[in-house]
């Protein structure tokens, strides 16, 4: 198992998948480029129906938190903000323990936003003791084409907040190849899935697609998930495994990202949305909108569950 304080050594055009992770942050870990392989602790208070009118919809007390859990498997818990982090810590502590047991492995995919922050609860007692780091997995579902030392790099932004602080194994963290283009950085990163399919790093989904263990994504106010915009094409792709995107609405304009064939072939999701200003978005997902086109995260739909948690503003307007 590889130590959260081991050392790098990065070799730009060598082929590698055991170079040390850095601890150093003026050297941030440059490996894990897909291009270099080529090779519930919850008290329930009440249950509900997400078609009931909204009498009967998240009352939440202000200690506790409120499940519900509808029939296209889609649960959603509301809690105080500050709760969450220990309630995610749990539910993927549990998915961890099932696939490591089952598979062997656990595959799991960061996003950016403020989901790291979320995570925090993971390293401490007694997860950060129990878990079995080394049989994870890491890949992102989205990420900005900019240098890995770059603010708004969501490699960086994991690396700072979580990676660096759990013996994950380095080789098990995959990274898209920021030297790339856009496009060919979603080219490469596919190639990269694609042959961790065909080696049964990443199991397949009935379709063909990689079945991720667990996708954990987030939410912007408008809507989007990975980089997946309201009416931008790319949200119809579906053929594709990996995308570009070179005009983001949301800066920086080109990343790549998950299309939604991939992201819902996925066997868990987690959705962490806070904030009243994602309250409107959440409404539209959960109960319906007047608008024909769904929003982006409204379509998000794993094969055995999928699980909301919303702090009290995010699900005001429920």
């Amino acid at each position: 198992m590889a130590s959260a304080t081991s050392s790098l050594t990065f070799f730009p055009n060598t082929i590698s998948t055991r170079t040390p992770l850095s601890s150093q942050h003026t050297h941030l870990p440059l490996k894990f480029f897909c291009s270099s392989l080529r090779l519930k602790k919850v008290s329930l208070s009440s249950h509900f129906n997400l078609n009931h009118p909204k009498s009967d919809f998240f009352k939440v007390k202000s200690s506790m938190a409120e499940t519900t859990k509808n029939n296209n498997n889609v649960v959603v818990e509301v809690s105080e903000k500050e709760d969450i982090a220990a309630s995610l810590a749990q539910y993927v502590a549990n998915l961890s323990n099932k696939f490591t047991k089952e598979r062997g492995a656990f595959t799991v995919t960061l996003s950016g936003g403020s989901l790291i922050n979320y995570l925090s609860k993971l390293l401490e007692p007694p997860y950060v003791d129990t878990i079995e780091w080394s049989k994870w997995i890491v890949f992102w579902v989205d990420e900005r084409v900019v240098p890995k030392t770059h603010e708004d790099s969501n490699y960086k932004l994991a690396y700072d907040g979580f990676l660096s602080k759990v013996p994950i194994t380095p080789g098990n963290v995959y990274a898209i190849n920021d030297a790339l283009s856009a496009e060919g950085a979603a080219d490469d990163y596919e190639t990269c899935l694609r042959h961790l399919v065909k080696s049964n790093v990443i199991a397949s989904s009935s379709s063909g697609f990689p079945k991720f263990d667990l996708q954990l994504l987030g939410m912007g106010p408008d809507g989007h998930v990975a980089s997946l915009f309201p009416g931008h094409p790319l949200v119809k792709e579906d053929k594709k495994w990996v995308t570009f995107i070179k005009d983001s609405p949301k800066p920086p304009p080109e990343r790549i990202t998950f299309t939604f064939p991939v992201i819902n072939s996925s066997a868990y999701a987690v959705l962490v949305v806070t904030g009243g200003d994602k309250a409107d978005a959440v409404h539209s997902a959960l109960r319906g909108s007047e608008n024909s086109e769904k929003l982006p995260v409204a379509l998000v739909s794993p094969e055995n569950e999928l699980k909301w948690f919303l702090d009290k503003g995010a699900a005001s307007k429920l």
